[in-house]
């Protein structure tokens, strides 16, 4: 017995030691590639560069339009996708009686999530942009956008009112609520954690998508306005940073753009964490 607890301690430590092994792996790759980026884009990053305008005749090169872009197409499809992606969610969740359709539509949006981001802007072009006829633009790179998104936010969405405990739901029925009252002021304020996280995560895949918004939202480098930009040729970010990497040459002005992206994905998550703890912080006060 003594020599099998002998063993099952060296095991049990083995398997410490391989966890944190792979642990501080990890960080220390998030950190390696986050500080190559920054060393590489940093140098680069220059307010003229920022706050400039691209022009071919001038020979310069600006990335206003191109974070103004991003934006634009960040909003677009968080407005769209937002009410699609939760209703579908508290639909699924809290009313499907019919299993049939809710395991179809979970499959449909299981199956959305496997497709590659190439095949959703080649079926965004002929769809939005031909059979439309909706131009090139953020409009149409936003409509794609929300088709890809869509999943992620109704299955973190789903998941995250599967959490809220069943008895929540019969306490407010028992004094006399509602169904979507109950939802709406129980199920939801409770499952806030996981709608905030699916809305990280979607707007993580609008910043770093390219390969989709190469079909729909353009090449563009133009300043436009909101509604200008909805229909002319728009480059996002990532489109931008394709561009300067693969087609001009231009690594130092890539690598710029990352470091971009990254501040902007960092402060978008800010943000969403930030709304998330003042819903929280609401609902404990009501």
């Amino acid at each position: 017995m003594e020599g099998l607890s002998k063993k099952r301690r060296a095991w049990n430590r083995t398997m410490k030691a391989l966890m944190y092994i792979s642990a501080a792996l990890t960080c220390a790759l998030l950190l390696g590639l986050i500080g190559y980026i920054f060393i590489r884009g940093v140098p680069s990053l220059t307010w003229p560069l920022v706050s400039g305008v691209t022009s071919y005749l001038k020979n310069t090169i600006g990335i206003l339009p191109n974070i103004l872009n991003t934006l634009y197409i960040i909003a677009v499809a968080m407005v769209i996708v937002l009410p699609l992606g939760v209703g579908a969610a508290v639909y699924l969740t809290e009313y499907a009686s019919n299993r049939r359709v809710a395991g179809a539509i979970e499959f449909a949006a299981e199956t959305l999530t496997g497709i590659p981001s190439i095949i959703f802007g080649l079926v965004g072009m002929l769809f939005f942009c031909q059979i439309m006829g909706t131009k090139e633009g953020v409009l149409a790179g936003g409509l794609t956008l929300v088709i890809m998104i869509l999943p992620t936010v109704m299955r973190t969405t789903q998941e995250s009112l599967k959490t809220v405990p069943q008895a929540y739901r019969e306490g407010a029925m028992a004094l006399g609520a509602g169904k979507w009252r109950t939802v709406r002021t129980v199920v939801l304020p409770n499952a806030v954690d996981g709608i905030v996280t699916g809305c990280i995560l979607a707007v993580g895949r609008i910043v770093g998508e390219s390969a989709a918004l190469l079909f729909t939202a353009g090449f563009g480098v133009e300043l436009n306005s909101f509604k200008t930009a909805l229909h002319s040729s728009s480059a996002t970010l990532t489109v931008a940073l394709y561009i300067y990497a693969a087609e001009r040459g231009e690594t130092d002005v890539a690598f710029a753009i990352a470091v971009i992206l990254m501040i902007i994905a960092f402060l978008i998550n800010l943000a969403a964490n930030g709304a998330g703890r003042r819903l929280k912080n609401g609902r404990g006060a009501n």
